[in-house]
């Protein structure tokens, strides 16, 4: 399968700042791909590049297979793009934003009307559909921009940081946003700061540092690769006592990393100390009902890879 976007090298250079420094990578038809970094790592010009907004100083780019650089407004009409501040015209109703952003994508008149009931429908919006968007909540005038980057019916979707300022309630229904635009089988490419939004969201994530690509992969790809084996959580039927604590920490290969309530989260990096460790603890007279490895976060991949880069 082709992929949506393909980055090959690709740089840009502002004087002697370099902001997109040699990156590469690719993005599937239907991924939701995540861009993270810290402020002035480059995600947002990269961005740009791939829209065609930016010309790079060097390397090349494919977005559903045409050139940013040479066929701008043909990637443009086929994707959507939602800036990291989305302004929209406030003594405009809902309805009149979408209509415009209809009409400058040269959507057809017989399906302008249409594909905007759908999305104020989509969006919540529909109630308050005619009133100027003004006196909106923020998180109402963020689906609203949401809206507006799909009212073309964009393949590809680049969302830059589409909860920064959100509350909680407006933040989740983004999220709920982004999985239905996911079922329909877009591809989305997400900035964001928030790493607990990409963990959930995304299939695979990019981490930009110093405008260079220095990590890809999914969350668990990355945990194997920058951190130890992750902790195993053996769970008790009731609290084990100090024996089987004992027991457990004198196993081979085996350390106790906490003790809380009725479970002992252990570090243990071969099956076979796990399996120790199971063992001694029944032997012992612990009533174990369950043991498990829990996955690294997506906060703690982010940040071991910080002291790696810095």
């Amino acid at each position: 399968m082709t992929a949506a976007i393909a980055v090959d090298g690709l740089a840009r250079a502002f004087g002697p700042v370099q902001a997109v420094d040699g990156v590469s990578f690719q993005v599937e038809p239907g991924e939701v791909f995540g861009l993270l970094g810290p402020n002035g790592a480059g995600k947002t010009t990269l961005i740009r590049l791939l829209a065609g907004v930016l010309l790079p100083t060097a390397g090349s780019a494919r977005v559903l297979g045409l050139d940013p650089t040479r066929e701008g407004p043909a990637v443009r009409q086929r994707c959507g793009v939602l800036t990291e501040m989305p302004a929209v015209y406030e003594r405009l109703s809902a309805r009149q934003n979408l209509w415009f952003a209809a009409e400058v994508f040269d959507v057809p008149v017989p399906e302008v009307t249409r594909r905007v009931d759908h999305l104020l429908g989509e969006f919540g919006l529909g109630e308050r559909a005619d009133e100027p968007v003004g006196g909106f909540s923020k998180g109402m005038k963020q689906r609203l921009a949401i809206a507006r980057a799909l009212v073309h019916n964009p393949e590809v979707l680049f969302l830059d940081e589409p909860t920064a300022g959100l509350d909680p309630v407006a933040s989740r229904q983004v999220h709920d946003l982004v999985d239905t635009i996911r079922e329909e089988g877009r591809t989305v490419v997400l900035c964001t700061h928030r790493l607990v939004e990409a963990e959930a969201l995304c299939d695979r994530v990019g981490v930009l540092s110093r405008g260079r690509l220095a990590a890809l992969g999914t969350v668990r790809e990355l945990g194997e690769r920058l951190l130890a084996a992750s902790p195993v959580t053996l769970t008790f039927l009731e609290p084990p006592g100090e024996a089987v604590v004992r027991a457990i920490a004198g196993v081979r290969g085996v350390s106790i990393e906490g003790v809380l309530g009725r479970s002992i989260e252990i570090a243990a990096p071969e099956d076979e100390s796990i399996a120790g460790a199971i063992q001694v603890a029944v032997a012992t007279g612990g009533r174990l009902i369950a043991a498990g490895r829990r996955e690294h976060t997506l906060e703690e991949v982010y940040f071991a890879l910080q002291g790696d880069v810095t």
